[in-house]
Protein backbone atom coordinates (compact mmCIF):
# COMPACT_ATOMS: atom_id res chain seq x y z
CA UNK A 1 0.00 0.00 0.00
CA UNK A 2 1.33 3.54 -0.63
CA UNK A 3 1.05 6.30 1.83
CA UNK A 4 2.14 10.08 2.16
CA UNK A 5 4.65 10.49 4.49
CA UNK A 6 5.72 14.58 4.83
CA UNK A 7 3.70 14.74 1.52
CA UNK A 8 5.49 12.27 -0.51
CA UNK A 9 4.27 8.91 -1.30
CA UNK A 10 6.33 6.22 0.33
CA UNK A 11 5.97 2.62 0.04
CA UNK A 12 5.17 0.26 3.40
CA UNK A 13 8.21 -1.89 4.25
CA UNK A 14 8.26 -5.13 2.58
CA UNK A 15 10.17 -5.98 5.94
CA UNK A 16 8.86 -8.45 8.63
CA UNK A 17 7.30 -6.74 11.49
CA UNK A 18 8.34 -9.38 13.78
CA UNK A 19 11.54 -9.69 13.38
CA UNK A 20 14.64 -7.95 14.67
CA UNK A 21 16.94 -7.77 11.82
CA UNK A 22 19.98 -7.56 14.34
CA UNK A 23 19.25 -11.44 15.10
CA UNK A 24 21.72 -14.02 13.59
CA UNK A 25 20.35 -15.33 10.39
CA UNK A 26 21.72 -15.37 6.54
CA UNK A 27 20.35 -12.28 4.69
CA UNK A 28 20.44 -12.24 0.61
CA UNK A 29 20.46 -8.58 -0.20
CA UNK A 30 20.27 -6.43 -3.41
CA UNK A 31 21.42 -3.00 -3.72
CA UNK A 32 20.91 -1.03 -7.04
CA UNK A 33 22.43 2.16 -8.39
CA UNK A 34 20.25 5.06 -8.39
CA UNK A 35 17.75 5.02 -11.96
CA UNK A 36 19.62 1.50 -12.08
CA UNK A 37 22.89 3.61 -13.88
CA UNK A 38 25.85 1.17 -14.73
CA UNK A 39 28.52 2.53 -12.87
CA UNK A 40 30.15 -0.65 -11.36
CA UNK A 41 31.16 -1.78 -15.11
CA UNK A 42 29.98 -4.04 -17.82
CA UNK A 43 29.16 -8.21 -19.16
CA UNK A 44 31.01 -9.05 -21.65
CA UNK A 45 30.97 -13.10 -22.33
CA UNK A 46 29.19 -14.18 -19.23
CA UNK A 47 31.58 -12.00 -16.60
CA UNK A 48 31.96 -8.88 -14.92
CA UNK A 49 34.02 -6.47 -15.95
CA UNK A 50 34.46 -4.02 -12.92
CA UNK A 51 35.52 -0.28 -13.97
CA UNK A 52 37.24 1.58 -11.36
CA UNK A 53 33.60 2.43 -9.22
CA UNK A 54 33.26 -1.39 -9.39
CA UNK A 55 36.65 -2.47 -8.11
CA UNK A 56 36.19 0.30 -5.01
CA UNK A 57 32.35 -1.51 -4.55
CA UNK A 58 33.84 -4.83 -4.32
CA UNK A 59 36.68 -3.99 -2.15
CA UNK A 60 34.21 -2.36 0.11
CA UNK A 61 31.52 -5.33 0.20
CA UNK A 62 35.29 -7.61 1.35
CA UNK A 63 35.87 -5.13 3.91
CA UNK A 64 32.32 -5.57 6.09
CA UNK A 65 33.49 -8.00 8.69
CA UNK A 66 36.22 -5.68 9.33
CA UNK A 67 33.62 -2.83 10.54
CA UNK A 68 31.17 -5.64 11.85
CA UNK A 69 33.63 -8.12 13.40
CA UNK A 70 30.06 -10.61 13.87
CA UNK A 71 29.34 -10.41 10.11
CA UNK A 72 30.46 -13.30 8.06
CA UNK A 73 29.91 -12.98 3.89
CA UNK A 74 28.31 -15.80 1.42
CA UNK A 75 28.53 -15.06 -2.13
CA UNK A 76 28.06 -11.59 -3.64
CA UNK A 77 28.40 -10.14 -6.58
CA UNK A 78 28.71 -7.02 -7.90
CA UNK A 79 26.77 -6.18 -11.69
CA UNK A 80 26.60 -2.92 -13.40
CA UNK A 81 23.76 -1.27 -11.68
CA UNK A 82 23.25 -3.21 -8.40
CA UNK A 83 25.15 -5.50 -6.00
CA UNK A 84 23.70 -8.71 -4.76
CA UNK A 85 25.05 -10.27 -1.79
CA UNK A 86 24.83 -12.81 1.46
CA UNK A 87 25.22 -11.21 4.76
CA UNK A 88 25.23 -13.29 7.92
CA UNK A 89 25.39 -12.17 10.94
CA UNK A 90 26.68 -14.52 13.20
CA UNK A 91 27.13 -13.17 17.35
CA UNK A 92 27.89 -15.60 19.56
CA UNK A 93 24.39 -17.58 21.08
CA UNK A 94 22.65 -16.47 23.99
CA UNK A 95 22.21 -19.49 25.95
CA UNK A 96 18.48 -18.04 27.08
CA UNK A 97 17.41 -17.91 23.15
CA UNK A 98 17.20 -21.43 21.36
CA UNK A 99 15.93 -19.36 18.20
CA UNK A 100 19.58 -18.51 17.76
CA UNK A 101 21.51 -21.48 17.63
CA UNK A 102 20.54 -22.12 14.55
CA UNK A 103 22.82 -21.33 11.37
CA UNK A 104 20.29 -19.83 9.08
CA UNK A 105 17.09 -17.52 10.39
CA UNK A 106 15.07 -19.61 12.38
CA UNK A 107 11.94 -21.62 11.52
CA UNK A 108 10.75 -21.35 14.78
CA UNK A 109 7.79 -19.07 15.46
CA UNK A 110 9.32 -15.17 16.76
CA UNK A 111 8.53 -13.29 19.90
CA UNK A 112 5.99 -10.48 18.90
CA UNK A 113 8.49 -7.55 20.65
CA UNK A 114 11.92 -7.06 19.30
CA UNK A 115 14.29 -8.13 22.08
CA UNK A 116 15.82 -5.06 21.97
CA UNK A 117 13.64 -1.70 22.57
CA UNK A 118 14.09 1.81 21.49
CA UNK A 119 11.72 4.77 21.37
CA UNK A 120 12.45 4.82 17.81
CA UNK A 121 9.84 3.28 15.43
CA UNK A 122 11.91 1.30 13.19
CA UNK A 123 13.50 0.11 16.09
CA UNK A 124 17.15 0.51 16.96
CA UNK A 125 19.45 1.58 14.14
CA UNK A 126 22.58 -0.03 15.05
CA UNK A 127 24.44 -3.20 14.47
CA UNK A 128 21.51 -4.60 12.52
CA UNK A 129 20.96 -5.68 8.39
CA UNK A 130 20.28 -1.68 8.10
CA UNK A 131 23.24 -0.45 9.73
CA UNK A 132 25.33 -3.01 7.62
CA UNK A 133 24.18 -1.84 4.24
CA UNK A 134 23.81 2.06 5.41
CA UNK A 135 27.62 1.33 6.05
CA UNK A 136 28.71 -0.04 3.05
CA UNK A 137 27.06 2.14 0.94
CA UNK A 138 28.43 5.07 2.57
CA UNK A 139 31.85 3.64 2.12
CA UNK A 140 30.90 3.60 -1.89
CA UNK A 141 29.46 6.47 -2.09
CA UNK A 142 32.23 8.31 -0.04
CA UNK A 143 35.18 6.87 -2.32
CA UNK A 144 32.95 6.39 -6.02
CA UNK A 145 32.45 10.64 -5.28
CA UNK A 146 36.33 11.67 -5.85
CA UNK A 147 36.20 9.22 -9.22
CA UNK A 148 32.68 10.85 -10.30
CA UNK A 149 30.97 13.17 -8.56
CA UNK A 150 27.60 12.21 -9.70
CA UNK A 151 27.66 8.66 -8.14
CA UNK A 152 24.17 7.88 -6.23
CA UNK A 153 22.53 4.74 -4.83
CA UNK A 154 18.79 3.60 -5.02
CA UNK A 155 17.24 4.55 -1.80
CA UNK A 156 15.97 1.28 -0.88
CA UNK A 157 17.36 -1.77 -0.52
CA UNK A 158 16.20 -5.64 -1.33
CA UNK A 159 16.60 -8.58 1.64
CA UNK A 160 15.28 -11.77 2.23
CA UNK A 161 15.80 -13.82 5.24
CA UNK A 162 17.73 -17.37 4.23
CA UNK A 163 15.19 -19.56 5.95
CA UNK A 164 16.81 -22.72 5.25
CA UNK A 165 20.49 -24.82 3.69
CA UNK A 166 18.31 -25.44 0.15
CA UNK A 167 17.31 -21.67 -0.19
CA UNK A 168 21.35 -20.62 0.94
CA UNK A 169 22.61 -23.04 -1.48
CA UNK A 170 19.77 -21.61 -4.23
CA UNK A 171 20.61 -18.25 -3.61
CA UNK A 172 24.53 -18.67 -3.98
CA UNK A 173 23.56 -20.53 -7.34
CA UNK A 174 21.80 -17.70 -8.26
CA UNK A 175 24.35 -15.13 -6.88
CA UNK A 176 27.45 -17.50 -8.96
CA UNK A 177 25.04 -17.55 -12.25
CA UNK A 178 23.92 -13.94 -12.27
CA UNK A 179 26.87 -12.34 -14.80
CA UNK A 180 25.83 -15.24 -17.49
CA UNK A 181 21.92 -14.67 -17.23
CA UNK A 182 22.85 -10.47 -17.38
CA UNK A 183 22.27 -11.03 -21.26
CA UNK A 184 18.87 -13.10 -21.03
CA UNK A 185 17.52 -10.71 -18.62
CA UNK A 186 18.55 -8.36 -20.80
CA UNK A 187 16.25 -9.49 -23.86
Amino acid sequence: MVRLFRGKYRIDTIRLSNWDYGWNGAYFVTICTKNRFHWFGNVRDGKMKLSEIGKLADQCWLSIPDHFPFVKLGNHVIMPDHVHGIIIIDRPVDIGNPAEAQDLAPLVAMPKKPLLQSNNIFGPQSKNLASIIRGYKIGVTKNARKIHPDFMWQSRYYDRIIRDEMAYRNISRYIRNNPVNWMKNLG
